[in-house]
């Protein structure tokens, strides 16, 4: 039934993402370097470039070059190598791009869920949507797990008028709280499938696919160490993403995202989930619309070329902010960065 729901449903196989790691690991990046600048100088004449460069820049968002040195920190991309210390998701989604570049070029990342921006420059999968975030610079980064887009074909009408709610809660005080308030009420089906000492018995329900939450007219997307992994798929399902304010983000651009308008926005102590919901079990054609916009905003992740394109040009600019590159021809980051603050 597994092997049935990714067919029906998209939902990608961890076995073809590995082999594809393993496969470019093994084949190194030499070819690639050669085409490196081929590829960028497309940019150039590309129908979508300001689009491309506008999410360059919010990706990356460093403003200066380095005229001090590089910091000991950053290590050379020749001792990016795969070794069992390493998350195999983390290292198979940052050599993709890494390759196409000079083993010589220096660069820090960090793995992980990252909450706080680093003192210098990084690449990370997630940062803080507010305050000065330009020293953490995104790549799409465990994307296996984060990067998940579902076919869902049951229209939002034909669903249970519930929110369901199915994320571990141990070490999560925000989550603790949301199961405490929510439990038992008649318009969220609240479990989890934490089994912590802590946990009282009766919250505990068994862990269920992303195919049945698909029954539910709402999914609560709450943030656990830093995003809500499963914001991304309940977004491209007929089901109404439900949450507080992101209040961090990756390569998903969670701080663009509009409240009411890709997602209805809760307060951040959950208090007016109820009426949330019920607002919207009274207003379909609001919540349709809701829907809508979630899809649209999810098709711009979807262009393979694009995407390794934006990704490449993320690294480039990099590499040009810490002085170890030129600046393209084909570029002018401050024209871009002035024109499309």
């Amino acid at each position: 039934m597994n092997f049935l729901n990714r067919i029906l449903h998209n939902k990608p196989s961890r076995l073809v993402y590995y082999l594809k790691g393993i496969i470019r690991y093994n084949i190194g990046g030499s070819f690639h370097q050669k085409k490196l600048q081929k590829k960028l100088a497309t940019l150039e004449d590309h129908p979508e470039a300001d689009y491309i460069l506008q999410r360059v820049n919010y990706y990356n968002k460093l403003s200066f070059v380095n005229e001090d040195g590089l910091p000991p920190e950053l290590k050379p991309l020749k001792e990016h190598r795969f070794k069992r210390a390493l998350k195999s998701v983390y290292f198979f989604d940052t050599y993709e791009y890494t390759r196409w570049f000079s083993g010589a070029l220096k660069w820090r990342y960090l793995q992980g869920d990252v909450t706080k921006v680093p003192v210098i420059a990084s690449i990370v999968k997630s940062r803080p949507v507010t305050g000065d975030n330009q020293q953490s610079v995104i790549l799409n980064l465990d994307k296996i797990r984060h990067f998940v887009f579902l076919k869902d074909a049951i229209p939002f009408k034909d669903k249970m008028n519930k929110a369901i709610f199915r994320l571990a809660i141990a070490g999560k005080p925000h989550r603790y709280d949301f199961m405490r308030m929510y439990f038992g009420s008649p318009l969220c089906d609240a479990g989890t499938i934490s089994k912590n000492a802590d946990i009282p018995p009766l919250w505990i329900k068994p862990k269920i696919s992303l195919y049945e939450h698909l029954q539910y007219k709402f999914i609560l997307a709450i943030e656990g160490n830093d995003v809500a992994t499963n914001l991304k798929w309940t977004m491209s399902t007929n089901s109404i993403a439900v949450m507080p304010r992101p209040t961090y983000e990756t390569w998903f651009m969670e701080g663009r995202l509009i409240a009411d308008y890709h997602y209805s926005e809760i307060k951040s102590d959950f208090s007016d989930l109820e009426e949330r919901l019920q607002y919207y079990i009274d207003h379909p054609t609001e919540a349709e619309a809701i829907i809508q916009h979630a899809h649209q905003y999810i098709e711009q992740f979807k262009n393979r070329k694009t995407e390794d394109l934006i990704a490449l040009s993320v690294l480039q600019k990099c590499f040009v902010r810490t002085g170890q590159l030129t600046e393209p021809q084909y570029i002018n980051y401050d024209f871009w960065e002035a024109l499309l603050a």
